[in-house]
């Protein structure tokens, strides 16, 4: 049996410059020779290159799907990050040798009142590769589609943002999978009934129901 995808949705966010480096230091699943990282407009597209000859040039093969967008980044004591840091109010302190006890002065405007300084917050835009979706958005084409599904499991361990959730056929038997923000989680899955089925299983047959009279 052809292992097979059959749930999947993403939440993943990555820096378009970190999923570069990704695959530049990545080992390819055996199946999947190459990759190709192309960008058409605001969408970046990551192909699979076959290892073997058996697939036609014709076939498409399995890609992942991101759409990139522009975050700021704010420049803060712990590095950059999407949070503006909080502004810092009052006056700048002085050294350890000024007295505590003397008048703080500050700049005033027209009006005679105090104003604050405002405090420069260093900031920049930074273009995200954001994988979201369900099975049929971030995950493409059928050729290759669980070695290239293998190749999105890594990614979400890469990145630090995001969920993957999926549930795929390996070896004939259901594996769930769940990653979030960088880590793997335990998963499960739980069988129920279609509701579908119940649905009709509760519907009233008027064709042949015995309360209801021909009169």
């Amino acid at each position: 049996m052809t292992s097979r995808v059959y749930r999947l949705h993403s939440t993943l966010e990555l820096k378009l410059d970190d999923v570069h480096e990704f695959f530049d230091e990545y080992d390819l699943p055996v199946e999947i020779e190459d990759v190709e990282v192309t960008r058409r407009n605001n969408t970046l597209i990551v192909s699979a290159v076959a290892a073997e000859d058996n697939i036609s040039k014709y076939t498409p093969t399995a890609q992942l799907k991101a759409s990139v967008t522009e975050n700021r980044l704010y420049e803060t004591e712990d590095g950059w990050q999407e949070t503006p840091p909080d502004p810092q109010n009052g006056a700048a302190g002085g050294s350890d040798d000024d007295d505590d006890d003397g008048p703080q002065w500050g700049s005033f405007g027209s009006g005679g009142q105090m104003q604050e300084e405002e405090v420069e917050i260093n900031s920049k835009l930074v273009e995200y590769a954001c994988f979201k979706g369900d099975r049929e958005t971030v995950l493409q084409n059928t050729a290759l589609q669980y070695p290239m599904f293998e190749v999105l499991c890594d990614l979400a361990k890469f990145a630090e943002k995001g969920t993957l959730t999926a549930i795929a056929a390996v070896d004939e038997e259901l594996e769930a999978t769940r990653i979030v923000d960088g880590e793997e989680r335990s998963a499960s899955i739980e069988v129920i009934d279609d509701p579908r089925e119940r649905d009709a299983e509760n519907t009233v047959n008027w064709r042949d129901n015995k309360f209801i009279s021909d009169d």
